[in-house]
């Protein structure tokens, strides 16, 4: 048994300004930045068990992936599979999917403090 729900939205962004780029869509969904500790990510204040909101510098195009968090990284990915999604790439301790439709996401591990009384639970 193991449990998942969405973790929320990345907005990767392909631009040598990551400042500018959060500075825009903290404006745009009126959410205060808050610096974290990689370069490479901003995060945007939201609620302390609201969805993650980040704003990402990558070499690919700009795009938005969503984040599903889990207690078991290599359980949900199995479920997720068994659905038709693939494995794209593991980066550190989480798995880039790509769903039937060609979107991807990551499989994550949880980060929110109510996730174990939210989350889906699944067998």
């Amino acid at each position: 048994m193991h449990r998942s729900q969405l973790g929320g939205f990345i907005i990767d962004c392909q631009t040598g300004d990551l400042k500018g780029s959060a500075e825009f869509w903290s404006a745009a969904l009126g959410l205060p930045i808050r610096p974290l500790a990689d370069p490479k990510y901003v995060s945007l204040d939201t609620s302390p068990n609201g969805l993650a909101i980040e704003v990402q510098k990558v070499d690919h195009p700009s795009r938005v992936h969503l984040d599903i968090e889990t207690d078991d990284v290599e359980a949900e990915v199995r479920r997720l599979e068994k659905l038709g999604a693939r494995r794209v790439e593991k980066i550190q301790t989480w798995w880039v999917m790509q769903a039937p439709s060609g979107h991807r996401f990551c499989v994550i591990r949880a980060k929110r403090a109510a996730f174990a009384s939210e989350a889906n639970v699944w067998k």
